[in-house]
């Protein structure tokens, strides 16, 4: 039976693959097009191509839930419904790390690699959404400090790529940077998946012989302005320590789920 369950969730991962690569096309040849010509004002149709990206997400995640595929649980995701004008920093063990979070942020902005613009699976998603791209150094400070300011929230997984299963953590200082310039508070959140699946070392065929569990959890707010002043409002220095700060609150424990199951570990 276990061999049988492997091969059937082998199957369904195959068509998750499939579905999530036609979504992608459909949004961007049809929808997204559709939007420009109906929706003249670009900020409108930027919030809906987002929330229309949030709403597929939630369909694929359902659709993957249904046919066993994977599990998932986010605790906090009202938290992060309802946040406002700060930056939400994330752990990236998988690939659909940015497809579970944005399920429950519909109007998410996101800094995404410049790589992914040459994708005819995720460019017209990208450019629909209107995401910062990471290689656009000049403008990248200014922009997000003006999304910011009108409420926007940017996701941001400060890894910069997958996380390496044994490795230590690393993170860029892109995150700590944005929050240290433009002032703004960050939203920590955690992601951990039961089995490996999706990593940096495994292909979408590599199924794990059990069903995997993503487990989300929104962690604290965290305030800028203590690391501002404590650091003399050198920026530079302040960077360094919000981002060992960071560092320290997306590392996993030896126990992942520990305090998970406890309200008290939420905000």
């Amino acid at each position: 039976m276990k061999r049988l369950n492997q091969a059937w969730r082998l199957m369904t991962t195959g068509l998750c693959f499939a579905l999530f690569g036609l979504g992608g096309l459909v949004l961007s040849l049809v929808w997204f097009n559709l939007l420009l010509v109906v929706v003249r004002n670009k900020n409108k149709r930027r919030c809906l191509a987002r929330r229309s990206i949030s709403a597929s997400f939630r369909c694929f995640l359902w659709i993957a839930r249904y046919t066993g595929t994977l599990n998932y649980r986010i605790e906090g995701a009202d938290i992060l419904k309802q946040e406002r004008g700060c930056l939400v920093v994330a752990n990236h063990p998988t690939l659909i790390d940015y497809v579970l979070l944005a399920s429950v942020m519909p109007e998410t902005d996101c800094l995404v690699k410049s790589r992914l613009l040459k994708n005819p699976f995720v460019s017209g998603v990208i450019r629909a959404a209107d995401y910062l791209i990471n290689s656009e150094a000049d403008t990248l400070l200014s922009e997000s400090q003006k999304r910011l300011a009108r409420g926007e929230t940017l996701l941001i997984f400060p890894e910069g790529t997958r996380s390496r299963q044994g490795q230590d953590m690393v993170l860029q200082r892109g995150a700590a940077n944005i929050a240290v310039r433009c002032q703004c508070d960050l939203r920590v959140v955690t992601i951990h998946c039961s089995e490996h699946l999706l990593d940096k070392q495994s292909h979408w065929y590599n199924v794990p012989p059990t069903r995997p569990e993503f487990t989300v959890l929104v962690k604290e707010r965290i305030a800028v302005k203590p690391f501002t002043h404590a650091s003399s409002q050198v920026p530079t220095r302040a960077v360094r320590q919000l981002n060992k700060h960071l560092l320290q609150q997306l590392q996993i424990v030896n126990d992942p789920f520990l305090g998970m199951n406890d309200a008290s570990a939420l905000p």
